[in-house]
């Protein structure tokens, strides 16, 4: 199992919820979050799985009001045909219990906290204190396919965006030859996994591309009204083929000089993640922010969706 490092969380109730429960009941929420992280931590639960379930411990005392009034909205719904009360609260019982796990358009970027390993990448152990940002289904959001999901994780430091992909794969094709750089133009044509960045999200016509195949090829490009040419970036990556398991991985090293003249962790950036599977149409064109076009086309920046560098622990 991997080691885990995660920032303290806070668990704090307001003056007004103070003010509407009960002084025993407020001792036992109170003490509630604090047992909660000692049996996650204990257990080892992951890093991923502790944030939703902390987010849904903040939201105790309004589910414990609005999960009970649209319970019972619904049932006045399903018993007396219909309420404007009961369809107007209904909602609202729906989102208090699965708004906590909805899909974000927020890719979260963690702070990097520990040494890089000697092969200059971040060690194995700090990629699982990033949260996964996962997606299976095409460009356009519809036929989903578990078993060909990616999974992205990425962390900063003040030099460099590194980024890690997970993606299971069927059957994979990718190019025999390259540059002796490994660069390899039309690398999209076979298997790849791609990442689009837009440091500058009010220049919404220039973005930075980048892609890996499960070879460790790879390409960079600099996008401009449409126009291509070559950054320099200076990226580096490396992959890993697991046969067994039918998972390949690719981790990649930007520096963050060739994406921003000035970087600061407080601007969002925008950002899209995408996958492409198979050696002849009709091929698999994944995307975690749809796209939405009629044919396959991920050079759609107003898609996007948001990525969000998170401060370190000592910055909170």
């Amino acid at each position: 199992m991997l080691a885990r490092s995660l920032p303290c969380v806070s668990f704090r109730s307001s003056p007004r919820a103070q003010r509407v429960w009960p002084r025993p009941f407020r001792a036992l929420l109170a003490r509630f979050p604090s047992i909660f992280r000692t049996v996650s931590s204990y257990a080892g639960v992951r890093s991923w799985w502790r944030r939703r379930i902390e987010m849904l411990v903040e939201k105790i005392p309004v589910l414990l009001v609005v999960v009970p009034l649209g319970g019972l909205a619904i049932i006045h719904l399903l018993f007396h045909q219909s309420h404007q009360l009961s369809l107007a609260v209904a909602p609202l019982f729906l989102f208090s219990v699965l708004g906590p796990w909805a899909v974000s358009d927020t890719a979260n970027v963690a702070p990097l906290s520990q040494a890089l390993a000697p092969d200059g990448y971040p060690p194995s152990a700090a990629w699982d204190t990033a949260e996964p940002t996962a997606f299976n289904a095409d460009w356009q959001g519809k036929n989903a396919d578990p078993e060909l999901e990616t999974q992205v994780r990425l962390l900063w430091t003040p030099e460099t965006l590194y980024l890690h992909f997970r993606s299971r794969y069927r059957t994979l094709t990718f190019f025999p030859d390259a540059a002796p750089s490994g660069r390899r133009d039309h690398l999209w044509d076979r298997d790849v996994v791609e990442v689009f960045l837009q440091p500058d999200p009010t220049y919404p016509g220039h973005y930075f591309e980048f892609e890996v195949s499960p070879n460790g090829f790879w390409i960079d490009l600099d996008i401009e009204h449409g126009e291509r040419s070559d950054p320099n970036s200076g990226m580096k990556c490396r992959t890993h083929i697991d046969e067994k398991s039918k998972i390949w991985t690719a981790e990649v090293a930007i520096p963050l000089r060739s994406l921003a003249l000035h970087f600061g962790p407080s601007s969002v950036w925008r950002a899209n993640f995408f996958r492409v599977e198979g050696a002849a149409e009709p091929r698999f064109y994944s995307s975690w922010r749809p796209t939405n076009t009629p044919q396959p086309n991920f050079h759609v920046p107003t898609a996007f969706g948001k990525l969000k560098f998170l401060p370190p622990a000592e910055s909170k």
